[in-house]
């Protein structure tokens, strides 16, 4: 993302867990304020850590002061092991997430990688969750925290906006709607940015 990016590793339980972790340059003390954990898209549709909405997600919360996290899932990039419908990306999120030794944190992801995200929110406590183009029609999404953040393009053509709103209603939970968006927030990814950083205190 940037060339104070670092590749770290950690030992999963498939096999090494590969991630790309950014610090904030300038935090009081040189302390974060805590650690934000991105989750991509799935990796059986080209999704990484490379992404460009998981990119754009870190750099906000990079702006915002604090560390991030983006691993890739099981086979995709250095990451071993082979895609398991969420039950392993779950673990594997938890163990990367319980290596970071962080009290405070955020979980985000987009597309599949929010709809794990959701998953593990249901085991940890985290600060604010943040759900882009939650993939409710390709891994079922439980009930998420009061206060958390979904994001989604009004023209999004792999995940429906129909489909969302199906799931938040019953949760009253509100969804914010980025006209003219697509799936992958193409020319938008600065509102995205926006809308994250300002949804902020």
């Amino acid at each position: 993302m940037r060339s104070s990016t670092r590749r770290e590793f950690v030992a999963g339980p498939a096999g090494r867990i590969e991630c790309a972790v950014d610090r904030p340059d300038a935090t009081p003390r040189g302390v974060a304020r805590g650690v934000a954990l991105v989750a991509h898209p799935h990796p059986l549709f080209g999704g990484s850590l490379d992404n460009k909405v998981v990119q754009t997600l870190a750099r906000a919360f990079l702006e915002l002061g604090y560390e991030t996290w983006r691993p890739n899932f099981r086979g995709v990039g250095a990451t071993e092991g082979a895609h398991d419908e969420g039950r392993g990306e779950l673990e594997d999120l938890d163990t990367v997430l319980k290596h970071t030794g962080a009290s405070r944190f955020i979980l985000a992801g987009f597309s599949f990688g929010a709809a794990v995200q959701a998953r593990l929110a249901q085991r940890r406590a985290p600060e604010r969750l943040v759900l882009v183009g939650v993939g409710v029609t390709r891994l079922e999404t439980p009930v998420v925290p009061e206060g958390t953040l979904v994001i989604h393009g009004e023209n999004d053509e792999t995940v429906p906006l129909a489909a969302v709103l199906d799931w938040a209603r019953p949760q009253e939970l509100p969804v914010v709607l980025v006209p003219g968006a697509s799936h992958f927030f193409h020319r938008k990814l600065h509102v995205l940015r926006t809308i994250v950083t300002s949804n902020w205190k």
